[in-house]
């Protein structure tokens, strides 16, 4: 186990950071390939199929991703705090979780895949019956999904990002490798590039699991075995639930802007869909610093060095502005030229454009925001993260992207992404440097 209460923090977090930045990379070539392969290989209809039901799978998977960071969390305050009984009970609930959550999900998504679709407001014939093909195949294989993303936050949890990263480089060019043989050669299509998804993320998840079993000793096959920590699960979702609850009504609110989207037709679906796909990779450095200061903060708060947690918050900031502003500048210079890697029809492009040239110059209000909340998780503070990124997502983001269409038209709707992270902002930083969340930290300490 590694752990990050000693030390600089400056090379400790970049240490972190690097490999994270390579697998988030890689996580979102699964979804760049299943475009890029669509878009130029089935076409049009397809590619806004695939884009447009990304929300509704996440959706439904995003009450268990809030667990399974309250799980990474616990980890990571369990290692800094050297008790690795716990660390391996922990490890053993989150799976028991993972298990029974992956159940759920499959059945849930297969039986509200079709009334999602209507209220989504996605165009019927083709592209509906492709996007209802797309969504039931990849909940069937949501034990994958599961298990591929607990592998990863226990991992990060106890200081490894590079392991994580191998399984994901195997499961990525698995993907890539099948996306071709069952759309080029079996003539699939989306349900093609969905099956290569799930079976490369079951054998990432397979790889994680050997892993532990083997090397780190933390996870055994003979599930009778396994002990079940009510405390420990209560304490995840008492951590992770508010992040839960929080992905599920972005993931709403995300669908009655994709509403809104698709009431403008196929092409521009496609449009806003690739932006979307470029958004994610702009973000993904963003995503990597701050899961750094979650297992940063949390191994320092499990080894009470509460000073270390201000020195690595500092250090996380200046090193994610850094970054996301050179990324922004260059994403508006070659927008076109990004836009037009996943396809070739100039009124897809031109959509695209129009939105990354606002969302861009705006990214930095994000890094800030992001890397808070997730200081603030890592110390085991998440109603305030929650609060923020709700009021910032529903109150103000999303009535913005209505209001921005109505008197200004479709094109300068990419502005409301800027406008709700500034709200969001005005909430966490007051209460971040208030101090108020060290409190819970130190009656911690006194029991």
């Amino acid at each position: 186990m590694k752990t990050m209460t000693e030390g600089k923090p400056f090379s400790l977090i970049l240490k972190f950071s690097l490999p994270l930045l390579a697998g988030n990379l890689l996580q979102q070539m699964y979804n760049l390939v299943d475009s890029i392969v669509v878009g130029h290989l089935v076409g049009e209809n397809a590619l806004a199929a695939v884009g447009s039901t990304n929300i509704i799978n996440f959706l439904l998977v995003s009450l268990f991703s809030g667990l399974a960071l309250g799980f990474t969390i616990l980890v990571s305050q369990f290692v800094g705090a050297k008790e690795e009984a716990k660390v391996r009970r922990a490890v053993e609930t989150a799976f028991i979780s993972g298990i029974v959550g992956a159940v759920l999900v499959t059945i849930l998504g297969i039986l509200l895949t079709k009334p999602l679709l209507q209220l989504l407001n996605s165009p019927e014939g083709q592209v509906r019956t492709m996007s209802e093909t797309y969504l039931k195949i990849l909940f069937i294989g949501t034990i994958g999904t599961f298990g591929f993303n607990l592998n990863a936050g226990i991992l990060q949890g106890l200081g490894d990002s590079i392991s994580s990263l191998k399984f994901l480089a195997v499961a990525t060019i698995l993907n890539i490798i099948l996306d071709l043989v069952f759309v080029v050669v079996f003539g699939w299509g989306v349900a093609g590039v969905a099956w290569a998804t799930i079976i490369a993320q079951v054998v990432s998840f397979i790889l994680g699991l050997l892993y532990l079993n083997k090397k780190l000793q933390l996870f055994s096959f003979k599930i009778l075995s396994w002990e079940f920590s009510n405390k420990i699960f209560i304490e995840a979702l008492r951590i992770g639930l508010p992040g839960g609850v929080q992905n599920m009504l972005f993931s709403l609110g995300t669908m009655a802007i994709q509403r809104l989207i698709n009431s403008y037709g196929s092409a521009y679906m496609a449009g806003f869909s690739i932006s979307s796909r470029i958004d994610s990779i702009a973000f993904l450095p963003i995503v990597s610093f701050a899961s750094a200061a979650t297992t940063f903060t949390g191994q320092n708060v499990g080894a009470k060095r509460l000073d270390r947690v201000a020195q690595g918050h500092k250090t996380v900031q200046m090193m994610s502005a850094f970054v996301v502003v050179c990324i922004s500048i260059l994403v508006v210079l070659f927008a076109p030229f990004l836009m037009a890697v996943f396809s070739p029809e100039q009124e897809v492009i031109q959509a695209g454009v129009e939105v990354l040239s606002r969302l861009m110059p705006c990214y930095v209000l994000v890094s800030i925001l992001f890397i808070v909340n997730s200081v603030l998780r890592g110390a085991g503070e998440s109603l305030m993260p929650f609060l923020s990124s709700m009021v910032s997502f529903l109150i103000f983001r999303m009535p913005a992207a209505y209001i921005l269409d109505y008197f200004f038209g479709r094109s300068e709707i990419g502005w409301s992404y800027g406008i709700g992270w500034v709200f969001g902002l005005i909430i966490i930083l007051p209460y971040y440097f208030s101090g108020r969340w060290k409190k819970r930290i130190i009656q911690k300490y006194e029991k």
